[in-house]
C-alpha cells in the first residue's frame, strides 16, 4: 500500500532560480517535495533550455497567479549570429549557417527597429495551441501548421555586450513574447541569422527582482535541519500572496458589504462611505483588489455599479 506523504498547508510565493535543461514542470514538482506544500504552481512557463526567475505560487498564492501573468518580463538574452536552428536556441536543429561578414557593425541599428510594438510568429517549437494542439506536437509529428502571429511590445532593450559572433541584450517586454523570435528576427535583418545561445528571465512584473533561490539553495537549507518537521527557515523564504494581485487597485469595503462578497453575493449600487476611487465603478470588468478595513479578500469587478466577486480567498475567519 503507498503511504501517502504528509503535505502542508502553506501560502506564498517562492522566487525560484530554475536551472538550464530543466522544464518548469520538473522544477515545480522537485520544488513543491521539498517545500512539503499541499498546492503549489508556477507561473509563466520557462524554455528547458532557459534559465532564471520562475514564480512558485502555494497554496491560497496559487489561485491569485494569473493575476500577474498579464505583467511585463524582463530577460537576458544572448544571441549568436550566422546559425538558424528549427527551434530558435541551441536545442534545435541547424536549419542553415550563413557569413556574418560586417553584420555586427548595424546591430545597434537595427535593433532600434524592435522597439515598440511589434508583430512576431511565434515558434514551432512552442506550447501555444493551433486548433487545440500545442504547436510543439505538430513540430515533432511533421506536421505543417500555420501559426498565428501576434503583436507583443518590446518596452526596451539595451546592447550589455558584443563579443565575436555573440551579442548580449537586456530585455523588457509584455506578455506573449518570444525571445527566441526577437533574436531570431534580428538575425534575418542583420541579413545572417541568429539562434539564443542563452536566456535568463530576471524579471517579472510586481514581484522583487530578488533574492532568487535555486533548487539547491532550498535542498541545503532542507538538510541542515536538526528537526525534520521544521520548515521555519523554508517558509521565511515565501513572499506575501498579495504581491499576486499588487498591481491591481483596491476597493476598501466596511465588515457589512464585504463579509457577503466571501459567499459570493454581488454588492451595490450604493458605495458612499466606502474608501476607494469611485470612478472605478465605470470601468467595467477591469479586476480590483477587494480588502476590508485593509485585510485582503480577494478579486472582483464592477458590472452596472454592482461589485461582483471574482476570485475569494478560503476560509476567511472574520
Amino acid at each position: 500500500m503507498r503511504v501517502k506523504k504528509n503535505r502542508r498547508d502553506i501560502s506564498g510565493i517562492l522566487l525560484l532560480d530554475k536551472k538550464e535543461d530543466m522544464s518548469s514542470s520538473q522544477a515545480l514538482v522537485i520544488t513543491r517535495a521539498i517545500m512539503a506544500a499541499q498546492k503549489a504552481g508556477h507561473t509563466g512557463s520557462l524554455d528547458p533550455a532557459a534559465c532564471g526567475l520562475l514564480p512558485i505560487c502555494f497554496g491560497e498564492a496559487a489561485k491569485f497567479s494569473c493575476f500577474f501573468l498579464d505583467g511585463n518580463k524582463k530577460y537576458i538574452a544572448t544571441g549568436t549570429l550566422g546559425i538558424t536552428t528549427t527551434s530558435g536556441d541551441r536545442e534545435g536543429d541547424v536549419i542553415i549557417k550563413r557569413d556574418v561578414g560586417n553584420a555586427m557593425d548595424r546591430l545597434y541599428e537595427v535593433i532600434e527597429q524592435f522597439e515598440g510594438t511589434i508583430t512576431q510568429v511565434p515558434p514551432i517549437y512552442s506550447a501555444i495551441k493551433v486548433n487545440g494542439k500545442a504547436l510543439y506536437k505538430y513540430a515533432r509529428a511533421g506536421v505543417e501548421v500555420e501559426i498565428p502571429k501576434r503583436q507583443v511590445t518590446i518596452f526596451d532593450i539595451k546592447v550589455l555586450d558584443i563579443k565575436d559572433d555573440t551579442f548580449t541584450v537586456e530585455v523588457t517586454c509584455s506578455k506573449g513574447t518570444y525571445i527566441r523570435t526577437l533574436i531570431q528576427d534580428i538575425g534575418e535583418a542583420l541579413g545572417c541569422g541568429a539562434y539564443v545561445s542563452y536566456l535568463r528571465r530576471s524579471g517579472v512584473e510586481g514581484l522583487p527582482e530578488g533574492p532568487l533561490y535555486s533548487i539547491d539553495d532550498l535542498q541545503a537549507i532542507k538538510d541542515s535541519r536538526s528537526d525534520i518537521d521544521d520548515f521555519s527557515k523554508l517558509d521565511e523564504l515565501l513572499l506575501p500572496l498579495e504581491l499576486c494581485v499588487a498591481s491591481l487597485p483596491v476597493v476598501n469595503l466596511p465588515y457589512a458589504m464585504a463579509e457577503p462578497l466571501t459567499h459570493g453575493v454581488r454588492q451595490g449600487r450604493d458605495f458612499d462611505g466606502c474608501d476607494f476611487d469611485k470612478s472605478l465603478i465605470a470601468k467595467e470588468e477591469e479586476n480590483v483588489q477587494i480588502r476590508c478595513n485593509g485585510r485582503f479578500l480577494g478579486v472582483g469587478y464592477f458590472k452596472k455599479g454592482m461589485l461582483i466577486p471574482r476570485r475569494m480567498m478560503s476560509n476567511l475567519d472574520f
